[in-house]
């Protein structure tokens, strides 16, 4: 299953590369927004001590964009490349949350995001161009307190992940900020090592599924800057 996966993906997607390509060994640097997009949290915030989120600011989200991302080309969708067999992420655990409905025009609900060169995924002779990202998210009326419930959405997450065939590995780990949680953890799914981040504010919640780069797994110290530039830039009030 995992095999005919790939394959389709080779078949379906437009950006695949031939099998004697090379993979990408380039990653643009940590993650950042360009400049002419809105911060996520709310507008005069005061800033609190490291490793704090401040007071939620009354902040709330009618839309989800597709971010413009610096070094990153990004658009709404799959990139044209999934796993299959359920392995692909979502946000689940979010039950005691009440979703926002948005117009359907206004929510990209899922968005790819790439970097150049391409990144190159591998099993046997195929091959298949991969983003850089997946990212999915999901707006909230209130989410009362956004620790608490990113670790109800990994810990469901994780779980139902796992059930369908990913192998998570090593430590979590959580980074916070005034405007952002954010819990990271690395995983194999389909032989492909992959890092995996949730993270969480006042109004949203979401996961950025990072693909490898030549065959190695995006460190969590890179991941965690490139997920705060995705909600900040894909939040829209």
């Amino acid at each position: 299953m995992a095999v005919a996966a790939l394959a389709s993906a080779v078949v379906g997607c437009g950006g695949a590369e031939p099998s004697d390509a090379k993979p990408s060994d380039v990653r643009p640097s940590a993650g950042k927004a360009s400049a002419e997009q809105p911060a996520a949290g709310g507008e005069g915030e005061t800033t609190p001590s490291p490793e704090q989120l401040a007071a939620d600011p009354g902040t709330r989200y009618t839309a989800i964009a597709v971010p413009a991302l610096e070094g990153l080309v990004c658009d709404e969708g799959d990139g044209g490349f999934h796993y299959g067999s359920d392995l692909d992420m979502s946000v689940t655990g979010d039950d005691d949350l009440k979703e926002i409905e948005g117009d359907s025009q206004d929510v990209a609900d899922e968005v790819s995001c790439f970097g150049s060169p391409r990144n190159v995924l591998r099993k046997g002779t195929m091959s298949a161009s991969a983003p850089m990202f997946t990212a999915r998210t999901n707006l909230y009326e209130h989410v009362a307190d956004p620790t608490a419930a990113l670790n109800r959405i990994f810990d469901a997450s994780v779980e139902q992940a796992t059930g369908y065939g990913r192998n998570f590995t090593g430590e979590a780990k959580t980074v916070t900020d005034s405007s952002l949680v954010v819990k990271c953890r690395q995983n194999v799914t389909d032989t492909f090592p992959m890092t995996t981040c949730f993270w969480a504010n006042y109004g949203a919640a979401g996961v950025v599924d990072f693909f490898p780069a030549d065959d190695q797994y995006v460190p969590i110290d890179s991941a965690v800057p490139w997920t705060r530039s995705f909600a900040t830039g894909a939040l829209r009030r």
